[in-house]
């Protein structure tokens, strides 16, 4: 896509996943992040002299102006994604976006349409579907192991793991969601990544918020200010059946707090009329020559790079193709929206 030698990087956004996208940029030889945009001067700051990046900004529209620089991260609260990122795509950019994709599918659609006019890249850092574990487990699917899969469950769970209550993870102006949008989002991704399938047609979905309203269940990410004086007015567990167009079925469930056994249960389970498949770690349970068997299935390491900010750079230099698709990331928006509306209205949604 691109015959530089050097792509030039700025982040937006210096929070704990700014970070680790400024890091992860970092680990390719042929990224430069020169630039760094956080409204807090004095996390700006400290990120800008941790990993010596020499342009350090407030506003992130003093950076879409530079001829020089090729793609921006984003790296905010949900709120700001669609925005910022329709805003750097009109300028040229080829955007890596944090998850979820906005927070509502009308504006994901708005960048999708944007990356094809300006034939740029945009893709969500779906992190979770670019472990090897999960792609060996594509592996096994893609080539018939488990049969016919018609049935999937797939979950994220935290038994205390709320991201600071009274930070803009936890009000729903800012976040547009709660758990569904924070973990669920990654559980379903990589669900419908495994399925290869993403086109639903029904949705069923409740939420619940039981903890972080009582001000229970907080755990320790994020660096966002906190003021405990604001509403936690988001959801802290939720659970949706999905029907997908081909007639299979998804059972998502996440969740910030509850009692559970595990204090981080993060996996996925595939039905196949051949086996089933079950991670973490990656196992295969079907009939064997001497009765039923658990299979443990070794992790292979040389599918797509695991580092989502590498990828990305090698998609922009003509070394490897997009692993996450627009048209996915907006479809995964679109299941999303459906939850909460079923949510609110107590109905099955229907998806066109």
């Amino acid at each position: 896509m691109s015959k530089q030698n050097t792509l030039n990087v700025a982040v937006i956004g210096a929070g704990a996943i700014g970070l680790d996208h400024i890091r992860s940029f970092q680990q390719h030889p042929a990224a430069r992040v020169v630039a760094l945009a956080e409204v807090s001067p004095r996390r700006g700051r400290e990120a800008a002299d941790l990993f010596n990046i020499p342009e350090l900004v407030t506003d992130y529209r003093r950076l879409l102006a530079r001829a020089d620089l090729d793609v921006v991260s984003i790296a905010l609260p949900n709120y700001l994604h669609a925005p910022v990122a329709l805003a750097a795509l009109r300028a040229g950019k080829h955007v890596m976006l944090d998850k979820p994709m906005a927070t509502n599918a009308r504006d994901a659609a708005k960048l999708v349409a944007a990356a094809k006019k300006g034939r740029r890249l945009l893709m969500v850092g779906q992190n979770v579907r670019f472990t090897p574990e999960v792609q060996t487990a594509r592996q096994l699917v893609d080539a018939g192991v488990l049969g016919e899969v018609y049935h999937a469950k797939t979950a994220w769970t935290r038994r205390s793991g709320i991201p600071r209550i009274g930070s803009w993870f936890t009000q729903k102006r800012f976040a547009g969601g709660g758990s569904t949008y924070d973990i669920g989002v990654h559980a379903l991704d990589r669900c419908l990544y495994l399925l290869g399938e993403f086109d639903a047609v029904a949705v069923s979905g409740q939420t619940y918020s039981k903890f972080g309203a009582r001000g229970l269940g907080e755990g320790s990410w994020g660096k966002s200010e906190i003021d405990p004086a604001k509403p936690f007015d988001v959801d802290d567990l939720s659970v949706a059946l999905i029907k997908l167009k081909s007639g299979r079925t998804v059972l998502l469930e996440t969740s910030w707090a509850a009692h559970q056994p595990e204090p981080d249960f993060n996996g996925l389970q595939l039905f196949g009329t051949e086996a089933g498949l079950l991670l973490p770690p990656l196992r295969l349970f079907r009939q064997g020559k001497h009765g039923y068997a658990s299979e443990l299935v070794p992790t292979r390491t040389d599918l797509v790079d695991s580092n989502r900010m590498v990828h990305f750079i090698d998609c922009l230099l003509g070394k490897a193709e997009p692993f996450v698709k627009p048209a996915e990331s907006l479809a995964v928006q679109k299941i999303l929206d459906a939850i909460y509306r079923s949510a609110r209205t107590g109905r099955e949604v229907r998806i066109r």
